[in-house]
């Protein structure tokens, strides 16, 4: 039997709710098809934007929503997305998608589509293609008060006499790559130059609340953390955030996977602990620690294209199967505890793309195993993480991925069986306080860990609630997920 020990005196950080965050770009089917169906669909929707998405996502408390990208900010002029007469343009994917991008949704609809779902938004205001002073102009028009810039008036003739609330702002997207193909020195001083821009304008605006985040590495590549950290800690007032990238990638089919592919695919998101301790050292190497925490605004599987119920005309298109579901359970567990690093993470990407919380088309619509996962966790928001220890026989356990947090006199422990092979028996004990005699276990899981949702059995994976006593023993289930409350 494997012990799970709480440690109640030993609190690791308060659990950031911005670490449960989503990822919206214009890119497949995420908007078109996904998330907007249009004001005059016969589908049901609240102003253009799907109905069931919008009431399932406000459901789970998202804290954040990202938007426009991702690479397709590479390109985005944000004045294409306001008022009357959008142009029509290439979308950044249009090679891969044979899209175009319409700009019926702009800067307007994707603020409110966050008003809708309760998140705040966070901007990518990539510097590959617009000039310092674009990026200080669309601040301007979303930020300033009411009835004082031309670009305020010209909000206010647009339909939002107020300013938008945009707490969160990245000045570029993967620089190291497609976003300019940088070398880490060259971006670090764009980022400084463009950030000092950037707070004058929100300065002006009186938000000097607001984060910007720079853009930071992607996955194992250390170099850039290394190139870029001297020179913004010269100037460490300008940086809230080091946005970095991980894909764990993909092993095998999406769906059809061997038990050893789902091995791997656990393996390679295991590492995601790796890559946040090691870019943590070097930041904390610069004094940085305080000044710039991670941010992982992308991250998830990334399977071949294909799977999805669109059969490969929306871009990067995937299934989710109980596999993804345990890569998110391992991953938020990571965050969870290393919650005094982690400010924000986004999950790629919300709907039709990716590890994705929803798939949709026409007038079809499910929810993932993933959206579950985000469901059962979302008591961790705003919560303090505890201290766990997962032993077996008194030795150190890694069948098993645990997360806990207390939050109002409530206590939520998140775990996932890491085995494909075994269900595992489990032991809470308490390091402080004692267990109660009753509390609420919710359980993910299936009899074949290949499981997934579809438009024709759209609840082949769904979650179980029933009561059960803290003190006693209990049974995760082989690729299961549990959530325990008391």
């Amino acid at each position: 039997m494997k012990k799970v020990y709480l440690v109640y005196p030993k609190t690791l950080g308060t659990i950031a709710p911005e670490i449960y965050g989503h990822f919206s770009e214009h890119i497949g089917g995420v908007f078109y098809d996904g998330l907007w169906v249009g004001k005059d669909s016969e589908i049901p929707n609240i102003n253009g934007f799907r109905k069931d998405l919008v009431e399932k996502l406000r459901a789970i408390h998202p804290p954040v929503l990202r938007w426009p990208g991702g690479c397709f900010a590479e390109t985005y002029d944000w004045r294409d997305g306001i008022g009357e007469n959008r142009p029509v343009r290439p979308n950044w994917w249009t090679e891969n998608d044979h899209r175009y991008e319409t700009n019926e949704v702009g800067t307007h609809e994707f603020m409110e589509l966050c008003e809708l779902i309760g998140a705040k938004p966070y901007v990518a205001a990539n510097i590959t293609s617009l000039t310092p002073q674009e990026i200080r102009n669309w601040m301007d028009y979303c930020l300033s008060p009411r009835g004082t810039t031309t670009l305020a008036l010209e909000r206010e003739k647009n339909g939002h006499p107020e300013p938008f609330d945009v707490p969160y702002w990245g000045l570029g997207n993967e620089n190291w790559g497609g976003g300019g193909n940088m070398r880490p020195e060259t971006y670090a001083d764009e980022y400084r130059r463009m950030s000092m821009l950037a707070r004058n304008v929100m300065n002006g605006a009186g938000r000097r609340d607001i984060e910007l985040y720079a853009c930071g590495s992607n996955g194992f590549d250390y170099s850039w953390t290394h190139g870029t950290m001297p020179i913004w800690a010269e100037s460490s007032k300008i940086i809230n955030g080091f946005a970095m990238h991980y894909y764990c990638g993909k092993a095998g089919d999406t769906v059809n996977f061997t038990d050893a592919e789902w091995d791997q695919l656990i393996y390679q998101a295991n590492r995601m602990e790796e890559i946040i301790l090691r870019n943590w050292n070097i930041i904390s190497a610069h004094n940085m620690q305080d000044k710039c925490k991670l941010v992982v605004d992308e991250w998830g599987c990334w399977h071949p294209e294909g799977t999805g119920p669109s059969k490969g005309y929306n871009l990067f298109e995937q299934q989710s199967t109980m596999r993804d579901a345990m890569v998110a359970a391992l991953t938020l567990n990571i965050f969870n505890n290393h919650c005094d690093k982690v400010r924000m993470a986004n999950v790629a990407q919300l709907v039709n793309n990716l590890h994705c919380l929803f798939l949709a088309g026409e007038e079809n619509f499910i929810v993932t195993p993933t959206y579950h996962v985000f469901d059962l966790y979302q008591g961790h928001q705003g919560a303090n993480a505890i201290e766990t220890i997962v032993t077996d026989n008194d030795t150190l356990a890694e069948s098993l991925s645990v997360s806990a947090s207390t939050k109002d006199g409530k206590t939520l422990v998140t775990i996932g069986n890491l085995s494909v092979h075994n269900d595992v028996e489990v032991s809470l004990e308490t390091l402080g306080v004692a267990l109660p005699a009753n509390g609420k276990i919710k359980t993910l899981a299936a009899d074949d860990p290949r499981a997934h949702n579809t438009f024709d059995n759209p609840e082949a994976v769904t979650v179980k609630v029933c009561d059960f006593d803290p003190t006693k023993p209990i049974t995760v289930p082989k690729a299961g997920i549990v959530a325990l409350e008391f």
